[in-house]
């Protein structure tokens, strides 16, 4: 294994923060921050999980109210030492076109489509850690015989927990962020998917 370049060596022992990510042209793309350490994606990205992030930014656009926006694989600020990249982020803000990042007060939905390599992270670290930001959904994406069942997360602001709220196959249907319906089935063409056993 090579040494890293000394551009992506942290610049002091606490690690990266936050406001690093948008001076490190150089690293590579999808690069994150967790709790000061910088996350790159190290394997090429699956054809389902672009498919899947692709149809459902195209839903969401399509169902997301005035006011808030849709945007896919942009960082949030959760804190100073964390700014993760999710799938899709629905956020309350203007259109910029220059935005490099949305802040976690601002940010009601975030998906993450579960790949091999993130797979833990998008389970467990990213949803603690999005809740205790306070964001108050969070969906993350399984595949499941090729087609998407998807797992519903609300935030408890009591507890500043994230709990379950159900799991969805062929429909997801909920009154909250907003009014969403999405056919989970239709979001990959037939004919590039498994028949999933009922």
């Amino acid at each position: 294994m090579s040494e890293l370049p000394d551009r992506l060596h942290p610049p002091r022992v606490e690690g990266w923060f936050a406001e690093d990510l948008d001076h490190l042209p150089q690293a590579p793309p999808h690069a994150e921050l967790i709790d000061g350490a910088l996350v790159f994606r190290m394997s090429p990205q699956r054809s389902w999980h672009s498919r899947a992030v692709t149809a459902l930014t195209a839903v969401l656009e399509e169902l997301v109210p005035d006011g808030l926006l849709a945007e896919r694989e942009m960082t949030i600020r959760l804190d100073r030492r964390n700014r993760p990249e999710p799938d899709l982020v629905v956020a309350a803000v203007e259109y910029d076109p220059d935005r490099t990042w949305f802040d976690a007060a601002d940010v009601t939905l975030v998906v993450e489509v579960v790949s091999p390599e993130s797979a833990h992270r998008d389970r467990t670290v990213k949803r603690r850690k999005y809740a205790e930001a306070g964001i108050p959904h969070y969906w993350v994406v399984e595949e499941e015989d090729g087609l998407p069942v998807v797992h519903v997360h609300e935030l408890d602001r009591p507890t500043s927990a994230c709990v379950a709220a159900g799991i969805f196959r062929k429909r997801l249907e909920r009154p909250v962020p907003f009014p969403v319906d999405i056919d989970l089935d239709g979001l990959v063409p037939a004919r590039n998917r498994r028949k999933r056993a009922d």
